[in-house]
């Protein structure tokens, strides 16, 4: 992979190459004080206040060259409000475009300067996060602290644009108004907000939200998609193709979502009854359960490679085969076979087009409304996990058509049979697959909820100079060398073998974690119909309302954090706190000596499953800032890693309960949350020791 350096010199600008953050002098310099202290001729105070004082000196540079450019743009604006106030006494339509072309040029510049301020936004923290690595400090919450809440912070005006929201009203509220110069009297702040159609506009909208400081609710949400952005941001020429979005194919894809949630959890009520009508086991519902998530981990990779060349006709693919796999379900019960209940989830999982979705939003949703849409594929998700469980609880009823049975048991499966069937009849009619540029050599953007290392600005700048683990990026390879990286070094990862050599010790510390919460929410959702029936004799319909108010939580719980915790907080801190509840939801959750009653198995549960949901988030912020930028493209991602990872954990979770299940249902509790305390001490354990080794 190219250095940083030198993709941050490649994308300068000529004419403003001497302003830029000076990223290979200060790198050289932090190699110059590891030489000097490990030889004893400097200490770390004096390594620390030069450091200091050359970062401030760099940032003066970038603010005062940002002023200066503020200001020639403001005097070219107010020179055109003397001639649109000129024009407005005799206006003619020819002068009206001329104008209108002077201020799009301005808001050219205005983007060059946005752009500058990007880049070198991003080489402050990457300059900050290797001298952390490097010696061990917590340099940079000291740095950001300082300066960044003292009166006169030049920090500010990196991380905050200070001024330049002025500029944009400016340019975009003339340029409403010279559109709208015949007859209308409105203007951008009356309301309702009117949408001015001007790309360049649009342009700076983007690349002013790419520079948001403020972590929102929004943000949040996204992270839990793992939606790439790019590290750099690209010149301002290379943008998606506004032809390539078409707003209907978007809510078919977030439909699909909700539907494949939906289809996943509207069996958990009634897996066991439905087990033991055909003369097995309750526990053989982990079986049942879990036989989706088996075929899903085949079915993400071949989806995966799918969604390079075409996305109608994997969506076409999964909307008949899961249209298939729930019929087979539901005609399960009439033809007594279990096997036939099992192949028919298994044909579900197989149907699991969720990387196609999240492909779609990476490829063909604009920038400016990305975070919305990866809100919306997450929204929709969470949606989908409470919806199902709550069908499954209004759908107690009992009769036959001819020889076909509609019961609790098959009804889910005839619901989602006619669901798919009627959505692939509105995909086949309304989707648009989207124009692909031709490439010699395709690289695949961003596949599969592909996180990249060091995300763009919408998350970096959230936490501006957050630390992260291991780098694992071209950035931390020392001396001159890496500027000349090979090719071949830049291709995406070829074999799930070589994603995997591709992790660092700080990844697969993240993909522990996500196994783990899976592993433990599987137990938790999968079981509660044995459990719960076994040890409070509920019905159907008061499982389906558990399950259901737990899916309820996802979204307040993610507006909380997402809109406060995350901003008092570092990741790291909500991480190890949120694996820690999630410890003592397990330990709460065993039945020891007292008498297991609603209250203790309610309230364990709320702890498990709203601390993961928090962890869930959290831990995917974080991979999404260290997975190596192999693992951002191609088939084989970041994102099939830990949607794999997260499978695997439902599969051994299931296959967990239905062994247990030979013990007693008396023995199943215990049995199957002690497998999760183990992995979360383990998680806490190596999360631990990570952070502790490189800070």
């Amino acid at each position: 992979m190219v250095a940083f350096g030198k993709k941050l010199k490649e994308r300068q600008l000529e004419e403003w190459q001497g302003y830029y953050i000076n990223y290979k002098l200060m790198k050289k310099k932090v190699k110059q004080y590891a030489q000097q202290i490990e030889v004893g001729t400097l200490d770390r105070r004096h390594v620390l206040k030069d450091f200091s004082r050359m970062l401030d000196n760099q940032i003066e540079k970038i603010v005062l060259f940002l002023l200066e450019q503020q200001g020639r743009l403001a005097s070219r604006l107010s020179k055109l409000r003397v001639q649109n106030d000129a024009f407005e006494e005799e206006p003619e339509f020819s002068q009206i475009a001329e104008l209108r072309e002077a201020y799009r040029a301005v808001g050219q510049d205005l983007l060059k300067l946005l752009y500058f301020i990007e880049m070198n936004a991003i080489g402050l923290r990457k300059i900050l996060k290797k001298f952390d690595k490097r010696f061990g400090y917590r340099f940079t919450d000291y740095y950001v602290k300082t300066r960044a809440n003292h009166p006169y912070s030049q920090l500010q005006q990196v991380f905050k644009h200070v001024g330049l929201g002025a500029v944009v009203g400016a340019i975009s509220r003339n340029l409403h108004e010279l559109q709208d110069r015949q007859g209308s009297y409105l203007s951008i702040y009356d309301p309702p907000a009117l949408p001015l159609q001007d790309p360049v506009v649009d342009a700076i909208k983007a690349a002013v939200d790419r520079l948001s400081y403020s972590t929102n609710f929004l943000n949040f949400l996204a992270q839990h998609a793992l939606i790439m952005q790019e590290e750099l941001p690209a010149p301002i020429e290379e943008h998606i193709d506004e032809e390539r979005y078409h707003f209907m194919s978007l809510l078919l894809n977030l439909a699909n979502t909700f539907l494949y949630m939906v289809n996943t959890y509207i069996i958990v009520p009634t897996a066991d009854d439905y087990s033991m009508s055909l003369g097995a086991a309750a526990t053989v519902c982990g079986v049942v359960i879990g036989a989706m998530a088996v075929a899903q981990v085949f079915s993400s990779v071949y989806f995966s490679a799918w969604s390079n060349r075409s996305y109608f006709r994997p969506l076409v693919f999964s909307s008949i085969v899961l249209f298939v796999g729930n019929a087979m379900y539901a005609l399960a019960y009439d033809m007594n076979s279990l096997t036939v209940l099992i192949l028919g989830r298994l044909f579900c999982g197989l149907g699991s087009a969720r990387a196609v979705n999240r492909r779609y939003i990476s490829d063909c949703v604009p920038l400016k409304i990305r975070m919305q849409a990866s809100a919306g594929f997450v929204s929709a998700s969470a949606l989908g996990m409470a919806c199902g469980p709550a069908l499954a609880g209004i759908l107690q009823t009992n009769f036959k058509i001819y020889k076909l049975t509609f019961n609790q048991d098959t009804l889910p499966g005839w619901v989602m049979a006619a669901a798919w069937l009627l959505y692939l009849v509105w995909l086949w009619i309304s989707f648009k697959e989207p124009a692909r540029d031709i490439e010699e050599n395709p690289s695949p953007h961003a596949s599969n909820s592909a996180p990249a290392e060091n995300d763009a600005l919408e998350k970096g700048l959230k936490q501006p100079l957050l630390l992260t683990s291991d780098d694992n990026q071209e950035d931390d390879e020392e001396g001159d060398g890496s500027e000349e990286a090979s090719e071949d070094s830049r291709q995406p990862a070829t074999s799930i073998a070589d994603a995997y050599r591709l992790l660092t010790p700080s990844v697969k510390v993240q993909l522990l974690i996500y196994f783990m919460l899976k592993y433990a929410m599987e137990i938790l959702l999968s079981e509660s119909s044995v459990i719960t029936t076994y040890y409070f004799s509920w019905s159907t319909g008061a499982v389906a309302i558990f399950l259901a108010c737990l899916g309820l939580t996802v979204l307040p719980v993610n507006i909380v954090v997402g809109s406060y915790i995350s901003n008092m907080f570092e990741d790291r801190q909500i991480l190890l706190a949120s694996e820690i509840m999630v410890c003592i939801g397990i330990l709460l959750s065993f039945h020891i000596i007292i008498p297991y009653t609603v209250p203790q198995y309610v309230l364990s549960g709320l702890i498990m499953f709203v601390s993961a949901e928090v962890l869930e988030g959290v831990n995917l912020s974080l991979l999404s800032r260290v997975m190596s930028s192999r693992l951002s493209r191609g088939t084989y991602n970041g994102g099939l890693l830990s949607t794999e990872a997260g499978t695997i954990a439902r599969v051994i979770a299931d296959a967990t309960i239905t062994l247990a299940g030979y013990l007693g249902e008396s023995r199943l509790l215990n049995i199957t949350l002690l497998p999760s305390l183990l992995i979360c001490v383990g998680s806490i354990v190596a999360t631990c020791f990570t952070y502790n080794s490189l800070y």
